[in-house]
């Protein structure tokens, strides 16, 4: 890691001295979760990166961008270009056509959803984002 506070580097010392019980892959998920990293995944097509950095926001304008947001509901979506979009608040459920299953995406995940998908939204709590097409 290239950043490491103190604080964690104790923790971690912690899980190796007294919890040797742990495997590896939790020390390193209780490493991640102390230090704030951020993750990215892609499910389905869509990308989501949870907690991203503020200079990552910043370098890409997130502030900057229109405001959308809608209270819980369900609807059809399609999207007629790329959409970035960084949630302030809410929880949803997004199902692309033809899956089986769902990707939830929520508060303080920036996500990329590809030109062209068809989906639909489940809204659990309401939204509020920023969004950016290209």
């Amino acid at each position: 890691m290239a950043c490491v506070t103190s604080s964690v580097s104790y923790s971690l010392y912690n899980l190796r001295t007294k919890s040797s019980n742990l495997t590896s892959a939790t020390r390193r998920l209780v490493v991640r979760a102390e230090t704030g990293m951020s993750t990215t995944i892609e499910k389905l097509g869509i990308k989501i990166q949870r907690n991203p950095p503020e200079s990552t926001l910043s370098q890409l304008g997130v502030r900057k961008w229109p405001k959308w947001g809608c209270p819980p509901s369900k609807f059809p979506w399609t999207y007629d270009a790329k959409e970035t979009c960084f949630l302030l608040e809410g929880k949803v459920k997004v199902y692309p056509d033809g899956a089986s299953e769902g990707v939830e995406i929520g508060s303080g995940d920036l996500v990329v959803f590809p030109k062209g998908m068809s989906c639909t939204w489940d809204v659990s709590v309401a939204v509020d984002k920023h969004y950016n097409f290209e």
